[in-house]
């Protein structure tokens, strides 16, 4: 008697494709000096209203901030703006940026980091002393975001970065604002799973919007991996099926996506943060076109992106 052949089950790709698509829902989008052309782009995908996070530059004057922060308000979308501490020359000038991206840009969140200068222009030397400041609750600020760092940090301990992070999430609802972390991008779903797994054991329950870098070619990738200092999971970076398969091209995230989707609901408040290095209209419409379901899972770990 010949044996039946095993049914295939259709429900576990279905689960994983499904998870990925509310992971994916409300992505938030990174630019550094959005054009607009660049924004016209987002018209085509984003929906009205989407975030979209500004980057501080450091070399560049907080008056440019403002006005890019304008631009993306006038596009139609939330910008919302880094604050880097050490970039700030004093309590006045933070009371004015705050002033013009909440009077002109209406501006209600923003992310407070340290920022990558090693020297301080004025009084604050990390995010928490802006948090304390009591200036973000004067100017209507009502939620901040706090830097992740599931890669960890090229000169600070892990264990003081938790204790960091722990620290400003404290600050933050101490002083009336709601806090969320945004991570720095990372190579590793296994990494950002555990590190994201050891925050809820530390108690850390805030929404973490975890940091990836949009579809790009692997020498950008590389190149600002070590700008970033992102060495831990670079190191494997050529070895991911979900980047090697795109070496001749642009690589894309969806290995890393994929990783995450599969951790299941243990990870809690979570959702998916694009670095634009390859451009923020091709990050946008792939990552527009993932969630709307526009993929098909491979045999290794990731999915290809269906062309509309």
């Amino acid at each position: 008697m010949t044996a039946a052949a095993p049914k295939i089950s259709v429900v576990e790709p279905a689960m994983t494709m499904q998870r990925i698509k509310d992971f994916l829902r409300g992505f938030s989008i990174e630019a550094t000096r959005p054009t607009a052309a660049d924004l016209d782009e987002l018209h085509l995908v984003l929906p009205s209203q989407a975030p979209v996070y500004l980057s501080a530059i450091p070399t560049r004057p907080l008056s440019d901030l403002a006005a890019y922060a304008v631009a993306v308000h006038g596009a139609g979308f939330a910008p919302v703006p880094h604050i880097a501490a050490r970039n700030i020359p004093s309590a006045g000038a933070l009371d004015d940026l705050l002033g013009q991206l909440t009077e002109k840009a209406r501006v209600r969140r923003l992310l407070a980091v340290a920022g990558d200068s090693d020297r301080t222009q004025g009084p604050y030397a990390n995010a928490i002393e802006v948090i304390e400041s009591g200036l973000l609750q004067k100017h209507g600020i009502a939620e901040v975001g706090i830097a992740g760092y599931p890669d960890g940090h090229p000169r600070i301990a892990s264990e003081a970065l938790d204790r960091a992070l722990a620290a400003k999430v404290e600050a933050a609802e101490q002083t009336g604002l709601q806090p969320h972390i945004v991570t720095q991008f990372c190579f590793s779903a296994e990494r950002i799973v555990s590190w994201i797994l050891r925050l809820r054991d530390l108690g850390i329950e805030q929404p973490v919007r975890i940091g990836m870098a949009g579809p790009t070619n692997l020498a950008s990738l590389m190149r600002y991996a070590k700008r970033c200092g992102v060495t831990a999971s670079a190191q494997g970076l050529t070895r991911q099926a979900g980047l090697l398969k795109h070496l001749f091209g642009a690589s894309a995230p969806d290995d890393i996506i994929r990783g995450i989707a599969d951790a299941g609901e243990r990870l809690g408040d979570i959702s998916a943060h694009f670095f634009s290095f390859g451009g923020i209209g091709a990050t946008a419409r792939w990552a527009a076109a993932a969630t709307a379901g526009r993929f098909v899972l491979d045999r290794a770990d990731g999915f290809q992106v269906e062309p509309p």
